[in-house]
């Protein structure tokens, strides 16, 4: 079994074609859309590839059990979810723009 502590050995990994071969399977099996935005009763639904121009990344697939935890998991099917990247961000507290909390609540003279 592999371990993936290292960003090299991540990085090896989410580049096999074990790993492409698996998420093209959970973006089939969740339709191409953020599985979290539909429990919130939103759809968000990959982008389209259009001839000449880059395709913009709208979706990911998610571990649910990280892969440097979980090795074991990582090329477990239902392991895996299909989200947006907001929600993506959300899942592993990376929010950005997110407003600084003011030090004091007084008003200014």
């Amino acid at each position: 079994m592999s371990e993936y502590k290292t960003e090299a050995q991540k990085k090896k990994f989410y580049r096999s074609g074990d790993w492409e071969s698996l998420r093209q399977q959970a973006l089939d099996r969740d339709n191409h859309e953020c599985q979290q935005c539909k429990r919130e009763g939103e759809v968000h639904v990959d982008s389209k590839k259009v001839e000449g121009v880059r395709k913009t990344i709208e979706l990911n697939v998610h571990h649910k059990y990280e892969i440097e935890d979980y090795p074991q998991l990582a090329l477990v099917l239902d392991n895996l979810e299909t989200v947006c990247l907001n929600c993506h961000n959300k899942l592993h507290n990376r929010v950005f723009g997110a407003t600084k909390q003011k030090k004091w609540d007084d008003e200014r003279w």
